[in-house]
């Protein structure tokens, strides 16, 4: 059993955390005040960044002292949405939310992974018709290592996770988030994620 604690808790962490309780882990899951984010961070080994992805370099500097130590897991992208809503561009073009996380928080150890989705597929993998990809990148190979546990908690087989190398390829998994809008236009609001087919 791992203590976990979850920032944010819209679609996305209320998505991940009862999975994450299900599978035997403790869950503490923040709401959006500074207090809360705190004392749930200062108690657990692993965060999960599910705020905003615009504001998450904002939130996550605050809680410095708290996150020392811990494994961040970033789960979020940073975009500037257009008039419909949808993702229209990268907050930070060039980088990526992870590495500007990395940079400011240089005793947490930063791992993205499960930003290349929809949110419903990242606790049930199996329900896609085809096999999906998630992502990790990060400096620390211990880190990945604890995350690739959490995954194959929340259903991932260990043959659909492509470690993609140090934490500046995560601009790679963030600019991913860019078809989205597009695909949704194209088809609809339903389950689907990046996949690299061999």
């Amino acid at each position: 059993m791992t203590t976990i604690a979850v920032l944010g808790n819209g679609r996305v962490g209320g998505s991940l955390a009862p999975a994450l309780t299900r599978a035997g882990h403790e869950v503490t899951v923040a709401d959006g005040s500074p207090g809360s984010a705190a004392d749930a961070a200062r108690t657990a080994q692993i965060v999960i960044n599910a705020t905003p992805g615009a504001s998450s370099l904002e939130r996550l500097i605050a809680l410095r002292e708290e996150l020392r130590g811990r494994i961040l897991v970033d789960v979020s992208n940073a975009t500037v949405d257009g008039p419909d809503g949808l993702p229209a561009e990268l907050v930070y073009p060039g980088s990526s939310l992870a590495e500007q996380l990395q940079e400011a928080l240089p005793d947490t150890r930063v791992v993205k992974t499960l930003n290349t989705m929809l949110y419903t597929v990242m606790t049930a993998p199996a329900a896609l018709t085809q096999t999906p990809t998630a992502f990790l990148s990060g400096k620390d190979p211990e880190a990945k290592q604890v995350v690739r546990g959490l995954l194959a908690d929340l259903g991932w087989q260990q043959e659909w996770i492509t470690d993609l190398g140090g934490i500046e390829t995560a601009r790679a998994a963030e600019a991913a988030i860019l078809f989205v809008p597009h695909v949704i236009r194209s088809s609809g609001f339903a389950p689907f994620a990046i996949s690299i087919t061999r």
